[in-house]
């Protein structure tokens, strides 16, 4: 179980990431590395994660062009990384010229290609900021699942959604498409600025292929505990 865990890196600065990847090393699937930590540091913090026997999330969600997403996935092939993702609202042709690209980019490489997924929409986001502020008329599980299977179509791996939406997404796009969940929280945890969350036991129940922790790990004051509880908690429900 404890493959299903990716921890989310969402710190300042290469020393306080590497700490945390250096004391949890191998107790988790896969470290995360978003905007904040990669705009400080850049491509070398890759890298250094992966010396030390990290597999990397790389967590850029790009949004553009299909020409500009389609060179950057091309890029991202280089890097090592195990999986990357885009926003899925950027639309069927940039997913599927992502897709494309990347394909090819790794076979010319001769290197396995990583994992593509989509992000669906925001956990931070409520079904009322969805509507009114971005002008969408279905609700948050409706447009999930309308963007998972556009994804799926345009040949994503899977999708980044919250675990409220984790069965709806299973049951439209089938048993092989991986459903990566944030808005992850352990009974008694704080909620931060997630709106839509689940234990990590019902999420794997519900049928979540990973599950993106940050705080809960990583403000824990023994982390190793932190994970080793978060394991434990996943396999009494799903024995």
């Amino acid at each position: 179980m404890k493959d299903k865990i990716i921890v989310a890196l969402d710190v300042p600065t290469k020393e306080e990431a590497l700490a945390i990847v250096e004391e949890l090393g191998d107790a988790v699937g896969a470290y995360k590395i978003g905007m904040q930590l990669y705009n400080a540091v850049g491509p070398e913090i890759l890298d250094e994660v992966a010396k030390r026997n990290g597999k990397v999330f790389l967590d850029l969600k790009f949004h553009d062009i299909p020409n500009t997403v389609a060179s950057a996935a091309r890029t991202v092939a280089n890097l090592g990384v195990f999986m990357f993702n885009v926003h899925a609202s950027g639309g069927y042709t940039m997913m599927a010229e992502a897709v494309k690209a990347l394909k090819e980019e790794s076979e010319q490489l001769g290197v396995e290609k990583p994992l593509l997924i989509a992000v669906t929409v925001l956990t931070s986001m409520s079904e009322e900021e969805m509507q009114k502020e971005v002008g969408v008329s279905r609700s948050i599980g409706e447009q999930v699942v309308a963007l998972a299977k556009m994804a799926k179509e345009a040949g994503m791996d899977g999708v980044v959604a919250s675990p409220l939406e984790i069965e709806m997404i299973r049951e439209a796009c089938g048993p092989d498409f991986l459903i990566v969940t944030p808005g992850i929280r352990p009974r008694d945890a704080a909620l931060g600025d997630q709106k839509r969350v689940k234990t990590p036991g019902e999420a794997v129940r519900d049928g979540a292929d990973y599950l993106v922790i940050g705080r809960p790990i990583t403000k824990a004051s023994d982390r190793m505990t932190a994970v080793k509880d978060i394991v434990s908690e996943i396999e009494s429900l799903n024995m």
